[in-house]
């Protein structure tokens, strides 16, 4: 495989996910290939509950370039397999105001692809700027440390 895992790290950095869940991909055969040949980008890509089911949008996976007969649009609308259960509590957590479904990750598990998506509520520009000010002294703090750690072995 070319790539194990497909990330949306634009996600991570707009949004404090307040949960997570795991849910297969409705795909066809060439969007399969094409993934597993790592042709796909979920940055702008996000999730919707309509009549009681879920749909992914805006995933972009590149059609199969040896496809024999059908390539499915790069852009097209993809569902989602989710249990009732979670699909009912997914509608209930989007009805709040300021609060989506962002995808996370698209990745292999057991052979068949699933897709974690979170329920997102977004960051304001304070909210950004606090969390690169603490990954910065978090650097700084692991610096040193290893400094002191290998000035006393």
């Amino acid at each position: 495989m070319a790539s194990e895992s497909i990330l949306n790290r634009k996600a991570l950095r707009d949004f404090h996910i307040l949960e997570r869940y795991e849910a297969g991909l409705e795909l066809k055969g060439s969007e399969v290939k094409s993934i597993r040949a790592g042709k796909a980008n979920i940055s702008d890509a996000f999730a919707k509950i309509e009549k009681g089911q879920a749909f992914l949008h805006n995933a972009d996976i590149q059609p199969y370039e040896r496809a024999s007969h059908e390539i499915p649009p790069a852009k097209r609308v993809r569902r989602l397999l989710l249990h009732r259960q979670e699909i009912d509590k997914l509608y209930v957590e989007t009805a709040v105001a300021g609060r989506t479904l962002v995808v996370l990750k698209i990745y292999w598990k057991s052979g068949k692809l699933k897709a974690e998506i979170g329920v997102a509520q977004g960051k304001v520009a304070h909210d950004k700027r606090a969390d690169l000010k603490k990954r910065a002294t978090d650097r700084e703090t692991d610096r040193e440390v290893a400094r002191f750690n290998r000035r006393h072995a």
